[in-house]
C-alpha cells in the first residue's frame, strides 16, 4: 500500500505538467505573440531558417592518408616493414643479457622482413639497392645461422646494418609514408 501512495505521489505531478504543456500548446490568439514578443516578418523567418539548417550540416570528414594495402596476398608494403625495423629502436639488450636473444632475432627479422618487400615493391629492387646490399652482406655474415649465440657474435653487424638503413630510408621519405 506504501508503495502505491508513493507511485501516485510522483505520478501527479507529472499528469498536472502534461496537462498544462497541452493546454499551453493548444492555445492559440488571433493577435498573434504578446507584445513582448517582437515581429518577425515570415519570408526572413524562413530564410533564417534555410540558413541555419546550411551551417548545422556536418562539414565532410577529411579524406583519409591511411594506405591500405588491397590485396592481402600482396608482398608486405615497404612501408609496414620499415615500421617493423623501426620499432626495435624501442628496445635492446646489453650483450649477455636475457633479452638480447629476443632482440637480436627481432631485429633480425625485421631486416628480412624489409628485403623481402623492397625486393617486391613495384619501384623495383634497383630502386633500393644499397639497403638490399646491406641486408645481403649481413646474410652472408650470419650464414644462415639465426641462433642466439650467432646472433650475438655479429651483433655489431646486425645492429649497424639496422642503423644505415634507418639513415637511408629517412632521406627516402617517400618510401614509408
Amino acid at each position: 500500500m506504501l508503495m502505491i501512495r508513493t507511485g501516485l505521489r510522483a505520478a501527479i505531478p507529472a499528469v498536472l505538467l502534461g496537462a498544462l504543456l497541452v493546454g499551453c500548446s493548444a492555445a492559440t490568439t488571433t493577435d498573434g505573440p504578446g507584445s513582448d514578443v517582437p515581429y518577425v516578418d515570415p519570408s526572413r523567418a524562413a530564410s533564417a531558417e534555410a540558413a541555419a539548417e546550411v551551417s548545422l550540416m556536418p562539414t565532410p570528414s577529411p579524406t583519409p592518408t591511411l594506405i591500405i594495402q588491397e590485396d592481402p596476398d600482396a608482398p608486405e608494403l615497404v612501408r609496414d616493414a620499415f615500421a617493423g625495423l623501426q620499432a626495435t629502436y624501442q628496445d635492446g639488450c646489453a650483450p649477455g643479457d636475457s633479452n638480447c636473444a629476443y632482440f637480436l632475432g627481432r631485429v633480425d627479422d625485421e631486416l628480412n622482413r624489409l628485403d623481402k618487400a623492397m625486393n617486391a615493391d613495384k619501384k623495383g629492387p634497383g630502386h633500393f639497392k644499397e639497403p638490399i646490399a646491406w641486408i645481403g652482406t649481413l646474410r652472408t655474415t650470419l650464414a644462415g645461422d639465426d641462433s642466439t649465440p650467432n646472433l650475438e657474435k655479429h651483433r655489431k653487424q646486425l645492429i649497424g646494418t639496422r642503423d644505415r638503413i634507418n639513415t637511408w630510408m629517412q632521406d627516402h621519405p617517400e618510401d614509408y609514408r
